[in-house]
């Protein structure tokens, strides 16, 4: 008896495995299956047909295109991160203005709101840790103003904060000191 998992010698036939029926010889006449035998499933030797060009966006739910406009509710999220960036530095306000101010009107708006104070912030924490440093070399001023460029520092988290909250709530944030740079 031979092993069924062993190839054949070159030139003899492989037996089927047990429980396999042979197809009929081509152009022989057609013999009835034999009993126990099923047919394969539909399609079956087939090859699978070729997918077709995936949609843009797949794989994401819900995500538009890009240049595409803002939902309401995607644009009063970017707008609250345009103020709340402000933390870390004037990038992100930049950032997100540069490239949601043309899908957004609250994100343009609010955006560059956020940049304005940004550049006001910057320009005042310098002028601040100039002051800080001049005024250094004075024995007792030195003492008193080193905590001038740390409330600049505090202002602006305090400010981005509330700015990034009252766009949350629906409203629009206007910071009190702000040289709008950006129109």
């Amino acid at each position: 008896m031979t092993d069924p998992t062993t190839p054949a010698p070159q030139g003899e036939p492989t037996p089927p495995p047990p429980g396999a029926t042979t197809p009929p010889p081509a152009g022989g006449p057609a013999s009835p299956p034999p009993s126990g035998y099923t047919a394969p499933p539909p399609g079956y030797g087939q090859q699978p047909p070729a997918y077709a060009q995936q949609p843009q966006g797949y794989g994401q739910p819900g995500a538009a295109p890009a240049g595409a406009p803002l939902t309401p509710d995607q644009d009063k999220q970017w707008a609250m991160w345009a103020h709340i960036g402000g933390i870390i530095g004037f990038l992100p306000s930049l950032i997100i203005w540069l490239v949601f101010k043309d899908r957004g009107p609250r994100v343009d708006t609010e955006g560059k709101e956020a940049l304005n104070w940004q550049i006001t912030f910057t320009i005042i924490y310098i002028a601040a840790y100039i002051v800080f440093t001049i005024l250094s070399f004075i024995p007792f001023a030195g003492l008193i103003v080193w905590i001038l460029p740390l409330g600049v520092w505090v202002v602006n988290i305090v400010f981005s904060i509330q700015g990034g909250m009252k766009v949350n709530a629906g409203g629009s944030y206007r910071y009190p000191i702000n040289f709008r740079f950006i129109k």
